[in-house]
């Protein structure tokens, strides 16, 4: 059993980290971190450098958990998360969240709105500080 994380290198990110970690160091138990990318432009601001991931498992590590990484290009974010949330038995998965306008709903998805819905175990939501 572990903790998934629906990592990207920003706050909402790192925000969905840091619960993670407090959450994977509170139930004892090991986290899995994803960041993937649906690979269709040049630059994907969500998709971590390795330096980024390689800081991110010094982090955790330095925080005495056992973690990994899964990192790959896909077709649907949200469906890759709750892939690796199936795969690994997670007993909660953490994502972070931002405010989006009703525009926004409308004209674009969420990768945390199909986490929350689809996920078939809880999810915890969280919002930078």
């Amino acid at each position: 059993m572990s903790i998934v994380i629906a990592y990207s290198p920003d706050i909402y990110g790192r925000a969905a980290l840091e619960h993670g970690l407090a959450e994977a160091l509170l139930r004892q138990t090991t986290l899995v971190v994803v960041n993937v990318t649906r690979g269709d432009s040049l630059v994907d601001s969500h998709y971590a450098h390795e330096d980024e991931v390689q800081q991110v498992l010094d982090r955790l590590d330095a925080a005495g958990v056992d973690a990994k990484v899964r990192r790959d290009v896909v077709p649907d974010i949200a469906d890759a998360v709750l892939s690796v949330a199936e795969e690994e038995d997670a007993t909660l998965i953490v994502v972070g969240v931002r405010h989006r306008s009703p525009v926004g709903k409308m004209l674009l998805g969420s990768v945390a709105q199909r986490v929350i819905l689809d996920a078939r175990c809880p999810v915890l939501a969280v919002k930078p500080s």
